[in-house]
């Protein structure tokens, strides 16, 4: 018999049979190759997630890969075996935010795979159809994994319009921030700078194309075109804010604890920084990292460290928590 992860409260869950969900029309049905752990599905173990973005018993898992092993009524048969992964977000498709393609800020509510409708931490996940993205056939479905966090990376760079030329930097080396540093590469900049808090992703952010890595402690420039702060921390939105020439351009993909004190607005005005913030992916981004992720341009497997078993599950959480420098992305495999 097969199982799933269900978390039946804060700090409680169990292994439940898994009776797959036959897809219905306009849905398909994919078995899951691997699901990625996050801060948010950490969130959701200890109880922290806001509320209204969590919704008890839940089977998590947002970050996820697989195949197409069915399909519903209204949907190509040609998607049956094809490698994909999918967004997260169930957007209403018809109010005016998801018409300009700004999915993430339906208008209709809150609902994401992972969080209030059933997510990957199971055998086979079934979803609209409309919210996968075709991987090439030869794709790595193991890296493939890391394509949510990805996507919300691309949505971040396409807000942040780097040029060919421009000085960037990135502040924070986990999974997004290195991620970001690959996307940043990826547009030819001058100069390409990863401020840290120690130096132990120094010799991978320099390997993803960085040309210079920093701690928060050294001195720092301030005179960069665009920053991405991919650390969660008001203490990295300032330091990010402080790279940054008259004008620049900074986005924001971390969520600090509620009510930490940020950026000063006086200097944002001041010195007319141009902000922008990124929760989610809209499709747009899911493509832009699909594609960097076919050309070869985007390549996450390095930061997979462990990959355990659905039974593993808390100590999985465990070790997202655990601050260890040895630990970086971590997949379950069901």
């Amino acid at each position: 018999m097969t199982e799933a992860v269900v978390v039946e409260a804060p700090g409680r869950h169990r292994l439940a049979p898994h009776v797959p969900c036959a897809p219905g029309p306009g849905e398909a049905q994919v078995a899951v190759h691997a699901v990625g752990i996050c801060g948010s599905d950490r969130e959701v173990w200890q109880g922290t997630r806001p509320e209204g973005y969590v919704r008890y018993p839940l089977t998590p898992g947002h970050e996820w890969s697989g195949t197409v092993r069915q399909v519903g009524a209204g949907v190509p048969e040609a998607l049956v075996g094809r490698k994909v992964v999918g967004e997260g977000f169930r957007n209403c498709q018809v109010c005016d935010r998801c018409h300009a393609g700004e999915t993430t800020l339906c208008t209709a509510g809150y609902e994401e795979t992972g969080f209030t409708r059933p997510g990957a931490m199971a055998p086979t996940l079934t979803l609209p159809a409309r919210l996968l993205h075709v991987l090439p056939d030869d794709a790595d479905l193991t890296a493939a994994a890391l394509l949510e966090p990805a996507a919300c990376v691309a949505a971040a760079a396409l807000k942040a319009g780097a040029r060919p030329g421009e000085r960037v930097a990135v502040v924070g080396t986990g999974t997004l921030g290195m991620l970001a540093v690959q996307f940043l590469a990826a547009g030819s900049p001058a100069e390409l700078l990863v401020v840290g808090v120690h130096r132990g992703r120094e010799e991978l952010s320099r390997r993803f194309g960085a040309t210079g890595f920093r701690t928060a402690g050294e001195p720092l420039p301030g005179d960069l075109d665009v920053v991405i702060e991919a650390a969660g921390s008001a203490s990295a939105a300032r330091t990010a804010a402080g790279l940054l020439r008259r004008g620049g351009r900074l986005v924001l993909t971390g969520i600090p604890a509620p009510g930490a004190d940020g950026l000063d607005p006086t200097d944002l005005v001041v010195r007319q920084l141009e902000v922008h913030t990124v929760f989610g992916a809209p499709p747009d981004a899911w493509a832009h990292a699909v594609r960097t992720f076919a050309a070869g341009l985007l390549d996450p497997l390095p930061l997979v460290t462990h990959q355990l078993p659905l039974a593993d599950f808390a100590r999985a959480v465990d070790l997202v928590g655990s601050r260890d420098p040895g630990v970086g992305k971590v997949l379950l495999r069901p």
